[in-house]
């Protein structure tokens, strides 16, 4: 039976990939700050053995340490790593950007999935042909960018690609597939109800897209709705 991990499982988009990953009969670890969530309890119960809700927090390097060395202990691998946890700060404008939330975007957005990633590496490398999904956005594009729009956002996920690539260069010679993914402009607390997509779509698009991923794609930003390329 695979297993993954899935981070930011609380609430949103990695509530539903945690959801949608037991439905297809994958045994998941659950990392959030906050584990006593309703909804876990009762995925759990649901799926009794197969869920597993562990506390994170990705901005701190002990509590990287203890999941993982907690992850160890029920599982000997690890198929799938979805770095989801994310924060997006809203109503920043040009003048008002502070230093604080620079500083939490990037501990959160970039700086968290390169170390979660790193602490899992010996875990992954135990799987064969693992992947590791970066759940980015279109506007950590560089390319793309021409307005100023939710800088600590977009400013953190263009280096969260940057980690993308950084790790695909690290991690493919040990058979691990690292990418990142533009989940698309979803209905949650942070993409809001006026977004396009539902968040059931979207994360079967996610989980879909990443299960079919092969070697050659280490490294890539992927639109999730449609498998294009993002430019960086």
């Amino acid at each position: 039976m695979p297993v993954a991990i899935v981070s930011g499982a609380n609430r949103g988009l990695g509530l539903e990939l945690v959801q949608q990953l037991l439905e297809r009969g994958w045994r998941v670890i659950a990392a959030c700050r906050k584990t006593q969530v309703r909804r876990l309890t009762e995925l759990a119960g649901a799926h009794p053995g197969h869920l597993h809700v562990m506390p994170l927090d990705v901005t701190s390097e002990r509590s990287i340490a203890a999941f993982v060395g907690e992850a160890a202990l029920v599982t000997d691998r690890i198929d799938l790593l979805v770095n989801n946890a994310g924060v997006l700060i809203s109503g920043e404008r040009f003048g008002e950007v502070s230093a604080k939330s620079l500083q939490e975007s990037f501990a959160v957005n970039a700086t968290g999935t390169l170390l979660l990633t790193q602490a899992c590496a010996e875990l992954l490398q135990r799987a064969a042909g693992a992947r590791v999904v970066n759940v980015s956005t279109v506007m950590g594009s560089i390319a793309g960018s021409d307005t100023f729009r939710t800088p600590s956002y977009a400013m953190s996920k263009a280096a969260l690609n940057m980690a993308t690539r950084l790790l695909a260069a690290e991690l493919s010679p040990h058979g691990i597939v690292v990418t990142a993914f533009h989940p698309g402009w979803v209905q949650t607390d942070m993409g809001g109800a006026n977004a396009p997509l539902a968040v059931d779509k979207a994360a079967s698009l996610l989980i879909d897209r990443a299960l079919a991923l092969r070697p050659a794609d280490a490294g890539r930003f992927i639109a999730s709705e449609d498998g294009r390329d993002i430019p960086w």
